[in-house]
C-alpha cells in the first residue's frame, strides 16, 4: 500500500530530527538526542506509567526517586539509540569501532566462528542495539540482523538504509526460514533481537524478573537445527561514553527432546539477559510491555504490572 498522508507527516519529521543532529559529532548528537528523548518522560508523559511500573516491579526494594531516575536514564537512551547509528551510517567501519572502548570478550564471537558453522547473534533492547551488530560488522564478519517491517513503509525503508550502510545485511523476518540456513553455511552470523512478543511469532514463555515473559524463539531453533553456537551480544554505554562490546556464549543441549532444549536455550537467554539489565537498569527499553503476553494460568502477583 502506497504511504498515508500520516506516513508522510511521521517520516518528515524523523528526517527533520535526525538530519539536524547529523551536523553535529556523534557524542554531541547524542546527547542532544538524549534530552530530547527525556521530555517523552516529562513533561509528554509518553508511556512513562508502564515505564515506572515495571520498573518497580522488577526492582522492588526500589524507592519512587531511584525508579524516577532510572526511567529517565531509560529515555535518554532510547533517544541515544535513536541517533547514533545515523551519525556513524554515514562514516566508515573505523568510526564505529573508534565510539567502542576495550571490549574482551570479542574473543567469544572469534571462539564461536571458528567452528565453521556459522553463529547466531542473540540481544535484547539493552544499551545501543543497533551498534551491537554494526560492531561485528566493523571487526569485518558478515552479520545479517532479523528485522521486523515498520507500519510506516518510509520509516522502515529509512532504518533499513542506515543499518545497510553500517554494514549489516538485512533480513525480513519473512526471509528468515530461506535465508538464515543459507547465511550460517556460509560462515556468517544471524543476529535475532529476542526480548519482545510479536503476534506470529513461535514463542515460549520464559521467566524474566521472576514474571513469565512470552519470548521469541527463533534464535534457539536456528542454533538446534544446525548445531550451531549462540552468543549473546549488547553494546553498552560506559562511564566515558564510550561503548564496550559484550559477548557471552549461551550453552545448547541435545537432550532429544526439541521442544524442551529450544525452551532452556531461551530461558538461558532471558537469565542472562536479567542479569546484564541489573547491571545497566538505566539502558534498558522499559517503555515496552515486556509482560504483556503472558499463560492464561499466570498466579495473580505474577502478573503485568
Amino acid at each position: 500500500m502506497p504511504p498515508t498522508l500520516t506516513h508522510r507527516l511521521e517520516y518528515a519529521a524523523l528526517r527533520l530530527f535526525s538530519g539536524a543532529l547529523s551536523l553535529l559529532d556523534v557524542r554531541e548528537a547524542s546527547r542532544g538526542a538524549g534530552a530530547f528523548a527525556e521530555l517523552g518522560y516529562a513533561p509528554l508523559g509518553i508511556r512513562r506509567g508502564v515505564t515506572e511500573r515495571q520498573i518497580a516491579a522488577a526492582f522492588p526494594d526500589w524507592n519512587a526517586e531511584k525508579v524516577e531516575e532510572v526511567a529517565r536514564e531509560s529515555y535518554r537512551n532510547l533517544g541515544r539509540v535513536a541517533i547514533e547509528a545515523t551519525v556513524l551510517s554515514r562514516g566508515t567501519a573505523k568510526d564505529v569501532l573508534d565510539v567502542f572502548g576495550p571490549s574482551p570478550s570479542w574473543t567469544v564471537v572469534e571462539s564461536a566462528l571458528a567452528r565453521g558453522k556459522g553463529v547466531i547473534l542473540v540481544a535484547g533492547h539493552l544499551g545501543n542495539w543497533e551498534l551491537s551488530g554494526a560492531y561485528v560488522a566493523a571487526k569485518g564478519v558478515p552479520v545479517h540482523p532479523i528485522a521486523r517491517g515498520m507500519s510506516n513503509p518510509l520509516s522502515d525503508s529509512y532504518f533499513r538504509r542506515t543499518r545497510e550502510r553500517l554494514g549489516m545485511h538485512i533480513m525480513h523476518d519473512q526471509e528468515a526460514v530461506r535465508r538464515v540456513p543459507r547465511a550460517l553455511r556460509d560462515g556468517h552470523t544471524v543476529g535475532f533481537l529476542s526480548d519482545q512478543a510479536t503476534v506470529g511469532l513461535a514463542s515460549t514463555f520464559v521467566p524474566f524478573f521472576g514474571r513469565p515473559a512470552k519470548t521469541p524463539r527463533g534464535a534457539a531453533v536456528f542454533a538446534l537445527r544446525g548445531d550451531v553456537p549462540i552468543v549473546m551480544i549488547h553494546a553498552v554505554r560506559q562511564k566515558d561514553e564510550r561503548y564496550e562490546f559484550v559477548a557471552e556464549e549461551l550453552s545448547v543441549t541435545h537432550t532429544g527432546d526439541r521442544e524442551r532444549d529450544v525452551d532452556d536455550v531461551m530461558l538461558r537467554f532471558s537469565q542472562a539477559l536479567e542479569l546484564m539489565v541489573r547491571k545497566y537498569p538505566g539502558q534498558y527499553f522499559w517503555q515496552h510491555r515486556r509482560w504483556k503476553h503472558q499463560p492464561d494460568d499466570t498466579p495473580p502477583e505474577l502478573r503485568e504490572p
